[in-house]
């Protein structure tokens, strides 16, 4: 038997090992088959919502809009301006309570790529933070009270507790170990002395 992170072997699972994947043949890349994907009408309705819920300063706004065209939306959560989960497959995604997703992150459900489409779900925990400019693909869960640095490339699960950073992130830090936190591995970086305060 395997449980939710292992596969049958034993090896730890890969975000594309959950991945449904959709061959589209053709001439042209999967990218013009997106309307034999997903209604055009639907995207349309989702890229309204989404680009109002983007500018909008009202949070409860942005939750109501975004839970309307699927996302699945817990109590407290966060949108900074500018942050866009799927356009194409929004209610494959799941924020959890108390959650933020930050000014500009994105949330990808989708991978067109030449002969084929991926799809995946993307499932943000309780309390875990989305940096700033980051990207989440699909096929990610980001753990509870888990930082994604900001403007990360997050192309695995990120683990409860823990911050990852960079392109693509890696854990740079874990809340069960010393307090070592991003911040302050940025400041030291900075100033490139990691000494202590004088």
């Amino acid at each position: 038997m395997s449980d939710e992170g292992t596969g049958g072997d034993g090896r730890k699972r890969d975000r594309r090992d959950r991945l449904e994947r959709h061959h589209t043949g053709g001439v042209r890349n999967s990218l013009w088959s997106w309307p034999d994907a997903k209604s055009p009408l639907a995207v349309v309705r989702n890229y309204v919502a989404i680009s109002l819920a983007r500018v909008s300063p009202s949070l409860r706004l942005k939750n109501w809009l975004l839970s309307r065209i699927g996302v699945t939306v817990g109590s407290g959560v966060s949108w900074g301006l500018e942050s866009t989960p799927d356009v194409f497959w929004p209610e494959r995604i799941t924020v959890g309570s108390d959650a933020i997703i930050g000014y500009d992150a994105t949330l990808l459900c989708h991978e067109f790529l030449q002969d084929e489409y991926r799809l995946g779900d993307i499932v943000i925990e309780d309390r875990a933070m989305v940096g700033a400019g980051a990207i989440v693909l699909p096929g990610v869960t980001v753990g509870e009270e888990a930082r994604v640095a900001a403007n990360s490339l997050v192309v695995e699960d990120v683990p409860p507790r823990t911050t990852v950073a960079g392109v693509p992130a890696e854990v740079v830090s874990r809340a069960d170990a010393a307090e070592n936190d991003i911040d302050d591995d940025v400041e030291s970086d900075a100033t490139g002395d990691a000494s202590a305060p004088e």
